[in-house]
């Protein structure tokens, strides 16, 4: 892995641009009035129970109904349709970038994306851990937890049917999740990480130099 992935130059480019862009689509079809320009600064949701709306990005009317878009998370518009104002847009139309800074644990979240083997959904649909392996997890810990091919490691939910998900990849132990069960998760989005055993003292090494070299 270290032979496959020149860190010093993903770590440089982070350093070079510390920043995700976030695409921005419709959630529907209406008629679109923007609330933000070009360089204004947005916040996502606050407050202690998070019930603090973030910055009101742009309102979609449809048949007289307004439906107000909300900001999820911090930064600066980089780049707004303004030449849809006042237009009827379809849903899922890409409508504006946000430049959100990214946080030192963002930045290892995404170097790790990288590094390690992504198991994805093979559907749209509500993910659990088997229950076997939601078991092992508990009694072991996440990462004392090894898959192998083959292996029943989750269960999908879908058109209101469980379905058991096999894995097919390299084995490892599972390092991250990035899914939250009972919760959708779109097709080929990343459900957990694997982490080869041999691989994880480099993973540590990432993580360690980041935490350290990054203010």
């Amino acid at each position: 892995m270290e032979q496959d992935i020149d860190f010093d130059e993903i770590l440089t480019q982070y350093r070079s641009d510390p920043f995700s862009y976030v695409d921005m689509h419709t959630i529907h079809t209406g008629r679109i009035r923007f609330k933000v320009r070009n360089g204004d600064v947005v916040e996502g949701i606050s407050g202690e129970w998070s019930h603090v709306p973030g910055t009101l990005l742009y309102v979609l009317e449809r048949e007289r109904n307004p439906k107000m878009v909300h900001c999820l998370t911090n930064g600066v518009i980089s780049s707004v349709r303004d030449d849809l104002e006042g237009h009827f847009v379809e849903a899922g139309e890409k409508i504006m970038v946000i430049k959100h800074p990214l946080k030192k644990r963002e930045i290892i979240d995404s170097i790790l994306r990288k590094v390690l083997f992504q198991f994805r959904a093979p559907e749209r649909a509500k993910y659990f851990f088997s229950l076997d392996l939601q078991a092992r997890i508990e009694k072991y810990g996440q990462r004392g937890v090894s898959i192998k091919n083959g292996d029943e490691i989750l269960t999908m939910s879908l058109m209101k049917r469980d379905i058991p998900v096999y894995y097919t990849g390299e084995p490892g132990i599972i390092h991250s999740v990035y899914f939250k069960p009972g919760v959708t998760a779109e097709l080929d989005e990343p459900l957990i990480g694997i982490c080869a055993k041999e691989k994880l003292s480099y993973i540590q090494k990432i993580i360690t130099r980041v935490k350290a070299e990054w203010e």
